[in-house]
């Protein structure tokens, strides 16, 4: 029997570059290796920790799945499925909150992160929408802007992983400590109520962490649009941003992160794609300037790209389609939870 791998992304916008090859990617190539059964699920209960409008989330749901299915997630290979669509991620949430220590949460680096990308964003004028003062401290601002399920986040991971017995999930570095607080609830659990769940192992991926094209000093992302790749933009969109991404004083096309930050990060997205090793890119370069690098990679990710564009756009034209494989993929994971959680129940005493 193989071992099972889970994993997920949220709908919270348009997926960009860094999404693709630091998940969907990945997640591909891991079905295709035949080593695992793998579940792959829509976070959409992840997503509402966001700030987001109500009209647009079935949109950003459906956009997910379809360009799960367009980089090449199979549902013949696959478990596919909605995070909302299963009762016992949240009723597991809620049972491993018992057991969950509130240092533990407090801790967490991705919590004073996102609250701190939280309040970078909170200019005076949404401040006074919420009825702020200007006068309002960062820290005031930051707690009136954070939500408990933000809080509370990584247990409804742990509880995401521990229901499919997942024995690896793969994350980033940046996961690593959500990973090891998943671990820590299943030994309790299974320390205080007798084995139930597998402490899953972390399977390292090397994600390549993009910067925004518009300022190297800062990630990509769909908060910044002028900034990000996203992987729906046009070729003459890719060309335009390309043209304008940031680059660095001389014309050396030499990666040199300290130095030289934003051809850098060019030359990290040219060997992501063409798997190609930077060493080698340099040496294709050397006497070329930024204008042949940049429009040498500019075709780079528009070939890379275009398998995936042209199978959302067929995909797009058969929504219905897609919709019968979240249907599919719904009902096999809620034959596997439904017999998870009946364990758990009976473990802490709620069936008898």
């Amino acid at each position: 029997m193989k071992p099972i791998l889970v994993s997920g992304i949220q709908p919270t916008g348009k997926l960009h570059l860094g999404n693709y090859l630091g998940a969907l990617k990945n997640f591909v190539e891991l079905q295709n290796s035949n080593k695992y059964s793998s579940y792959f699920f829509i976070a959409d209960y992840h997503s509402l920790t966001e700030t987001f409008d109500q009209k647009e989330k079935s949109g950003q749901i459906l956009d997910i799945m379809i360009n799960f299915l367009a980089a090449g997630l199979d549902p013949k290979k696959s478990v596919i499925f909605l995070q909302s669509a299963i009762p016992a991620h949240a009723e597991l949430c809620w049972i491993l909150n018992t057991i969950t220590p509130f240092g533990e949460l407090r801790r967490m680096t991705q919590f004073k992160d996102k609250t701190q990308v939280i309040f970078e964003y909170l200019d005076i004028k949404h401040k006074n929408e919420r009825g702020y003062s200007d006068e309002v401290s960062d820290e005031l601002a930051i707690e009136l802007a954070t939500n408990v399920g933000l809080f509370d986040y990584p247990v409804l991971m742990a509880a995401d992983i521990l229901l499919y017995d997942a024995a690896f999930v793969p994350v980033g570095e940046d996961q690593l400590q959500h990973l090891e607080l998943t671990r820590t609830l299943a030994r309790k659990f299974n320390s205080k109520f007798s084995k139930t769940f597998i402490e899953p192992k972390p399977l390292l991926t090397e994600v390549p962490r993009l910067m925004s094209l518009d300022d190297p000093t800062k990630k990509m992302s769909k908060s910044r649009p002028q900034g990000c790749l996203f992987l729906d933009n046009s070729p003459t969109e890719i060309k335009a941003k390309i043209q304008n991404a940031t680059t660095d004083s001389g014309k050396e096309i030499k990666y040199d992160e300290t130095h030289k930050p934003g051809i850098s990060n060019l030359l990290l997205i040219y060997s992501s794609l063409n798997n190609e090793s930077i060493k080698s890119i340099e040496k294709k370069f050397i006497g070329k300037g930024y204008g042949d690098f940049k429009k040498s990679l500019a075709e780079v990710i528009i070939k890379a790209l275009e398998p995936f564009q042209k199978n959302k756009k067929e995909l797009s034209k058969n929504l219905n389609s897609v919709k019968k494989i979240i249907e599919i993929g719904n009902k096999k994971a809620l034959e596997i939870t439904g017999k998870k959680i009946i364990q758990i129940k009976e473990k802490i005493g709620l069936i008898w």
